[in-house]
């Protein structure tokens, strides 16, 4: 009974000490929340020393469920604002909490529990969350506490197979520690350049011993989980450059010693491959670990002598990538190639640049070794590392991918035109963008049965890149531009005569669905008028035709109907006002007639499917339809079409794809259109355009669609999600200010103009059919602003006052209701809130009492 009311006590005290005072934490999952903004009232409980003492005690006495809480207690009690003391204050509340941190590693057993173990990693990073290195050092303790710490530390890094969760937080600790030291300026020695290399050495040692366990008995490998090895690596590579010349050193004897002992294997006349497997992941994490050290030259002083040690250990990687290189294509082990590829993005980030000198002594020892003298070299170098992967690793998912990534890294920014010289020029490469043989070089880029479907994602990122590098001197050269396209010439011509004549389905889905790809690469990255119109020229008409074809036929099948939709939507982008055609020229109503085709087509087939299966209609319906949203937006919002021109010229196209717009909506539900975030991003924008630009489209909807339209924004309007609901109070507000306009213009209108109010009049009438609509959109943005956590505040402002005057018996209704809800004490401030509200703002005048 006893423990059942500690255990409820810790808790109540557990949620007083999370309470967010200030109401600054959008999200309370979050463990960001590093400070705990205590009242000024509360002062004196946390001065009195008792009551730290009293936490520390009932976790040295309690069961670990229950310890576990005092321990949480103290997480919090570690985090109290700065400001709650005064200095001496402060550093004698410092003192009691590295007090009981002694208490608690002199006495461990505790920290056998993961519970206990966990809160108090998550303690020791919040003392250095809240209090600088300067404060800490001046602690009585201090130099038998950090020493205390660096060694759980260690130990916790020797258990590697435990705890990674909270290993972040150990790792936290030490790196704001050492981020911390130039800024020391106290005379007390703070003690880390004698800890720090330790835990960078137990960091390393025990990763590297992991590896056998890891292969021999088919452990779990820390290496695949790549989100938290990067994120420790990151923290890492601060802690590695305190004292670097030590971590150096192991770096390089260990690399030597392995590399040594990979190669004897390597050249043994009876290959062992299970020592051949250990050796190579030893290799991948030493690779990571150089890439780590480099990268950690961005966040930690650096000098001359470091730049030295790190054209050292950038020389071993090199050395290793010519070494794995030789073996292709019998061999390649892919975690030495997803570690190389980190190195060199490492390398890159920090080496490679318009804001390194030339001179750097990084290149010293790279040109004696390896002939690398500066930059240019070393971009033919990762030149040389990106064709041989995309060469021989073709089957490799991940290593591909990560090689395009970092393709398309280099291709923007300042190596661009470096890397265009070294991938132009270089004849070893044979890139060169009239060469047909393409397909033959890079396996990836074929269309052979033996590659899945997925496997062809890659090649959008890989065109990006190449169309970028391309695009530096292409100007208006269109024999050039021709020449690059000429592969993709070849295969539309080859899938155009396989489409008119035997009709070999699967040959021709799967080229399709290659150049869907490639062709929506070379148009994201042409960002250019001159560009972009070479490349419309190139596909309008013959091969937008056989786009048309295929999502006619294949309707059934998003594998192939995705990437043309993406295609399109990425055609319509006006993007660095690229789609600006020339006054004479036609090319944007064609553009939006062919896109008005393609999702017309779309949405009459796929609405024939009928009523699918919970599983299937994200996949079978709804995506589609959020790629064709989105398209659809792109091409009305983009000013490069004037919409009149349609009707002036009794063009149904624009019509259409509005019904079709209309069509595909129904079929969706309002839980689905919320639900699927790709659909809701895509839907609420474009009724936000639609409302603005064609109202009178909208008034003219049937009254069951207009209530479907209406009761979205509602539901909208308290999303999650600032897109959507900002996108919801938009809509809403050109559609009041729509109607109040047209109120405001009937009384003084002439006979003249009573004509052209008929969609007004439409829509009023439909309003006075169904005063409730906007009565509750009113009431809801009313009680988020009063009540809610509201983000948007401005955007749910802009409807506010055209739903007032058009509801001001509603409005007083709802204000006399929320004002009654409330005690008794509060009625009077609230009531007063409403008054200021409505202070000044004249009746009848909408635009210039809005932003009042």
């Amino acid at each position: 009974r006893q423990q059942t009311l500690a255990m409820h006590l810790l808790k109540l005290v557990l949620n007083c000490l999370n309470f967010d005072f200030i109401g600054n934490s959008a999200d309370e999952s979050a463990d960001d929340l590093c400070t705990v903004q205590i009242p000024t009232s509360w002062k004196a409980i946390f001065l009195e020393p008792e009551t730290l003492d009293l936490f520390f005690d009932l976790y040295h006495s309690l069961p670990p469920l229950l310890s576990q809480l005092a321990l949480s207690c103290l997480v919090q009690f570690a985090s109290t604002r700065r400001s709650l003391f005064s200095n001496p204050e402060r550093a004698k509340y410092l003192g009691n909490l590295i007090k009981g941190v002694k208490q608690i590693l002199e006495n461990p057993q505790g920290l056998l529990d993961p519970g206990n173990y966990h809160e108090f990693c998550r303690f020791l990073a919040r003392l250095k969350t809240n209090y600088q290195l300067g404060e800490l050092v001046m602690v009585k303790d201090y130099s038998e506490v950090i020493q205390l710490i660096a060694n759980f530390t260690i130990t916790s890094l020797q258990h590697w197979e435990f705890a990674p969760n909270s290993v972040h937080y150990l790792l936290t600790l030490w790196q704001r520690m050492v981020a911390s030291v130039p800024f020391v300026k106290t005379a007390e020695p703070h003690l880390l350049d004698t800890y720090a290399p330790e835990i960078t050495k137990a960091y390393i040692t025990s990763r590297l011993e992991s590896v056998p366990v890891v292969v021999r008995d088919g452990v779990e490998d820390p290496l695949d989980d790549t989100a938290t090895v990067f994120q420790q690596l990151e923290q890492l590579c601060t802690v590695s450059r305190c004292e670097y010349e030590k971590t150096c050193a192991l770096l390089v004897q260990l690399f030597d010693q392995n590399a040594q002992n990979y190669q004897k294997l390597l050249q043994s006349s009876v290959r062992n491959p299970l020592e051949i497997t250990v050796q190579e992941g030893r290799l991948a994490w030493l690779v990571y670990f150089v890439g780590t050290v480099v990268g950690g030259r961005l966040t930690y002083t650096s000098t001359d002598e470091h730049d030295a040690m790190d054209g050292e250990l950038s020389c071993r990687v090199f050395q290793l990538i010519s070494l794995m290189d030789a073996q292709l294509p019998q061999s390649s082990n892919e975690k030495v190639e997803l570690a190389i590829l980190w190195f060199l993005d490492q390398f890159r980030k920090t080496y490679v640049g318009d804001q390194l000198q030339r001179t750097s002594k990084v290149y010293a020892r790279m040109s004696e070794v390896l002939g690398i003298t500066d930059d240019n070299h070393v971009l033919e170098t990762f030149m040389t590392k990106i064709v041989t992967n995309l060469k021989y690793r073709g089957r490799c998912e991940p290593v591909i991918s990560r090689t395009l990534q970092f393709l398309n890294d280099l291709s923007v920014g300042y190596p661009f035109y470096c890397v265009r010289h070294t991938i132009l020029e270089n004849n070893r490469m044979k890139i060169g963008m009239h060469y047909l043989s393409l397909f033959k070089h890079f396996p990836f880029l074929g269309i052979t049965d033996n590659y899945s479907l997925s496997d062809l994602r890659c090649r959008t990122t890989f065109y990006t890149a190449l169309t970028r590098l391309l695009m530096v001197d292409l100007g208006e050269d269109e024999d050039e531009f021709e020449n690059f396209m000429l592969p993709l010439t070849v295969s539309f011509e080859s899938v155009t005569r396989v489409f008119n004549s035997s009709f070999e389905q699967e040959k021709a889905k799967r080229m399709l669905i290659g150049l869907a790809r490639d062709l929506r690469g070379i148009a994201f990255a042409l960002n250019t008028k001159t560009s972009y119109t070479m490349l419309f020229d190139w596909i309008y008409p013959a091969y937008l035709s056989v786009l048309q074809r295929a999502v006619e036929v294949w309707y059934r099948e998003p594998a192939c109907t995705t990437p043309i939709l993406k295609l399109m939507a990425e055609f319509l982008q006006n993007r660095s006002q690229r789609l600006n055609f020339d006054v004479s020229s036609p090319n944007g109503i064609l553009l939006f007639r062919e896109a008005s085709k393609m999702i017309c087509t779309y949405g009459n087939q796929i609405l024939s499917l009928g009523t699918l299966s919970k599983d299937q209609v994200y996949p079978l319906k709804l995506k589609g339809i959020s790629i064709c949203y989105s398209a659809l937006k792109s091409a009305l919002c983009g000013n490069y079409v004037s919409f009149g021109v349609f009707k002036l010229y009794g063009d149904n196209h624009f019509d259409n794809v509005l019904q079709a717009f209309v069509k595909m909506l129904l079929s969706v539900s309002h839980s689905d259109l919320l639900q699927y975030r790709k659909l809701s991003q895509a839907y609420y924008p474009l009724l936000e355009c639609l409302t603005q630009d064609h109202m009178s489209f909208i008034t003219s909807l049937e009254p069951h669609v207009l209530i479907y339209i209406l009761t979205s924004i509602s539901e909208g309007l308290t999303a999650l999600d600032t897109i959507v609901s900002s996108s919801c109070c938009a809509s809403l507000d050109y559609i009041v200010t729509y109607l109040f306009k047209h109120i405001a213009k009937e009384g003084k209108k002439t006979l003249r103009c009573r004509a052209v109010s008929q969609d007004g009049q439409r829509l009023l009438h439909f309003m006075q059919q169904n005063p409730e609509v906007l009565q509750q959109m009113m009431s809801i943005l009313m009680n988020t602003i009063i009540f809610e956590d509201c983000r948007n505040q401005w955007s749910a402002s802009r409807p506010l006052l055209g739903l007032i005057l058009l509801n001001e018996k509603y409005f007083s209704e709802l204000r006399a209701t929320l004002i009654t809800s409330q005690p008794d004490n509060k009625r009077e401030v609230l009531d007063q809130c409403f008054r200021n509200l409505m202070e000044g703002v004249e009746q009848n005048l909408l635009a210039k009492n809005r932003d009042r």
